[in-house]
């Protein structure tokens, strides 16, 4: 357990409170719901007790009616309280669930993207969610246990109350030695119960962990095995055998786990069952003294039962909350990762110009746990409304730049500015909003197609049509069945429209110049197009941009003939800057040889020298 839980309170407490904000009526809610179900078998017991005692007295019938009547009143009544509060606690209940996902996935979009990418954060995540779904440890375990402790707590105070009657009748009888006996023998099967119940507890968790551990690497390798190309490649022995290795582990697992159950259980029931035989002795032996009506055996055996199990789970709800309290600081070790990144307090400027430049000075970077440096001594200016071009070939720290670009990381050496300040200055959000990017991998949601272009819950309808006519999707807009209201996909919405890969890009790219933001970004958005489409995307696009800022990363060189200048990388660093001519006429350069490695593929014929028929072709 971490010192900073220690330091706030017990892990049970620190995540109670947190548990409770998600939804502050729910527990009130769930208190008064249990007391209006906890009266009803209390009521009935008595009332119960109440009609045969009369029964055997031999009462008039008028009494008996009477005896009816209010029973079945009193259930109505209860019975309806009881449903409305449920109707109520249901609803708070589903609020409380929702909030507590959301602030779960809330945690996701605040942390730092290195901290997003990281394996071990991913790991934790997942851990929680698996934890949940499997075993139900972590805060559905902390809730139920509350509301065992609400019941319970209720039921006590309501038997104690309702207890007084037989404590004063016991007090009138002379003998005492068999009743200790009796007594003691509920203590001590009460005392045995809760000590093997709590036992189990701790058994059962530890084989619940490992349940868990082996769940989540089942999920880890088998889901991937599920997907088109493993029967492409006919990788149903490879299934077949990993399944058998995974099946074996999981039975070993699983059956110790039963075991573990079953072993644990058994002492449970056999005290359970003796300390109901010593309560039935108990009430029986009064009653066979004379002390009890007859009809009071089924009154206070149902309050013995009930005040005994009650004081029996409390018990066992410690330990059982003291279990349960790793899977709970699993949860909160998750909410206390702290952000890194330094946020900035300068404001962004708003300017009507746009007039952003952004310079790389001596910029170098590396993921972390890696040795090698995905970007090194990066020096690079991008002036307002210029164009450029990031090429290079697949590992060359294209896609990174971008995200140093946008401030997704911080270089490990030197600075990136804006206006000739750090961009660690900028306030971290102001500075984000700089930015419209499409990266390699975008995504659509499954919500109307307004959503997805204008990122909101509302959108300008006007602007969005426009922008979609813009960027090619006019044709397929116009048969759109409701527009802009249209679902995108079949997820949530049966009447929901599949697009295709293309259509989807051209969505994306929408989506960037909806935003109107000063700098587009356009990383291999294209990549499902053919090469002639993406050509005519990124000139319609130019057009579209204006005065904006705007980088396109493509592997197709032709795309970015009309940038103002290309930056080359290749291995993290930036061999080559200049327009295409300029590069093109270097025939010992890194662009020379990928214009050429591209355009073989287009033309038979590669004359010579300068720029080669083929590139013509290609271009």
């Amino acid at each position: 357990m971490s010192k900073k839980a220690y330091n706030k309170g017990s892990v049970t407490r620190r995540a109670l409170r947190l548990y409770h904000s998600y939804n502050p009526k729910y527990f009130p809610l769930f208190f008064l719901q249990t007391l209006f179900r906890n009266a009803a078998p209390y009521f009935n017991l008595w009332m119960s007790a109440e009609v045969v005692t009369a029964l055997y007295e031999g009462r008039a019938a008028r009494e008996l009616y009477l005896l009816a009547a209010v029973t079945v009143a009193g259930n109505f009544l209860l019975n309806i309280g009881g449903a409305v509060l449920k109707r109520v606690v249901d609803t708070q209940v589903e609020v409380l669930q929702y909030n507590e996902a959301a602030a779960f996935n809330h945690k996701v979009l605040s942390l730092d993207y290195d901290q997003l990418e990281n394996a071990d954060i991913r790991r934790h995540r997942r851990k929680i969610i698996e934890n949940s779904w499997i075993n139900d440890y972590g805060m559905k375990t902390l809730r139920g246990g509350v509301e065992t402790l609400i019941h319970q707590v209720i039921n006590i105070l309501f038997s104690l109350a309702l207890f007084g009657e037989v404590a004063m009748l016991i007090g009138k009888t002379p003998s005492r030695w068999m009743e200790i006996l009796i007594f003691a023998a509920i203590v001590a099967s009460m005392a045995f119960d809760v000590y093997f119940r709590a036992r189990s507890a701790r058994m059962s968790a530890g084989a619940h962990q490992e349940m868990g551990d082996v769940m989540l690497e089942e999920n880890r390798t088998f889901f991937p095995l599920f997907r088109m190309d493993s029967r492409i490649y006919s990788q149903s022995g490879l299934k077949a055998r990993m399944r058998e290795g995974g099946i074996k582990k999981h039975f070993r697992v699983f059956s110790r786990a039963a075991n573990i159950f079953i072993r644990g259980h058994i002492p449970v029931l056999f005290f359970s069952q003796l300390s109901e035989l010593s309560t039935y002795m108990i009430v029986c032996l009064y009653c066979v003294m004379g002390v009890f009506p007859v009809g009071s055996v089924i009154k206070y055996v149902g309050y013995l039962e009930r005040v005994k199990g009650s004081i029996g789970s409390l018990l066992s709800l410690k330990r059982y909350m003291k279990v349960n309290e790793p899977f709970l600081q699993t949860y909160l070790d998750y909410f206390d990762i702290n952000n890194r990144m330094y946020q900035g307090s300068l404001a962004v400027e708003k300017r009507s110009d746009k007039k952003f430049d952004i310079e790389f000075r001596n910029v170098s970077f590396k993921y972390a746990g890696q040795k090698e440096y995905a970007l090194k001594n990066i020096n690079l200016k991008v002036k307002v409304g210029e164009r450029l071009a990031v090429v290079g070939m697949n590992g060359s720290g294209k896609t990174t730049f971008i995200k140093l670009l946008c401030r997704l990381y911080d270089p490990a050496e030197g600075e990136i500015c804006m206006n000739d300040f750090n961009v660690r200055k900028y306030d971290y959000r102001q500075y984000l909003s700089l930015f419209s990017v499409v990266f390699q991998d975008y995504t659509l949601l499954s919500l109307p197609l307004g959503n997805n272009v204008a990122s909101a819950a509302e959108w300008d309808t006007a602007k969005a049509e426009r922008l979609l006519k813009e960027v090619g999707f006019g044709e397929r807009y116009a048969q759109m069945p409701g527009g802009l209201e249209t679902p995108l996909y079949k997820k949530f919405d049966r009447d929901g429209v599949n697009i295709s890969g293309g259509e989807a890009q051209k969505i994306a790219l929408a989506r960037a110049l909806y935003k109107d933001a000063p700098f587009i970004i356009l990383d291999e958005p294209t990549a499902a197009l053919d090469p002639i489409a993406e050509a005519e995307i990124y000139s319609r696009f130019d057009e579209i941009v204006g005065d904006k800022t705007a980088i396109y990363i493509s592997h197709r060189l032709s795309s970015c003939r009309f940038c103002d200048k290309i930056a080359v990388f290749d291995k993290g660093e930036i061999v080559q800057l200049g327009t295409h001519e300029e590069l093109l006429s270097d025939v010992g350069g890194k662009y020379y040889e990928l214009w050429n490695a591209q355009a073989q593929y287009y033309t038979e014929k590669q004359p010579q020298g300068g720029e080669t028929a083929a590139a013509q072709s290609f271009a």
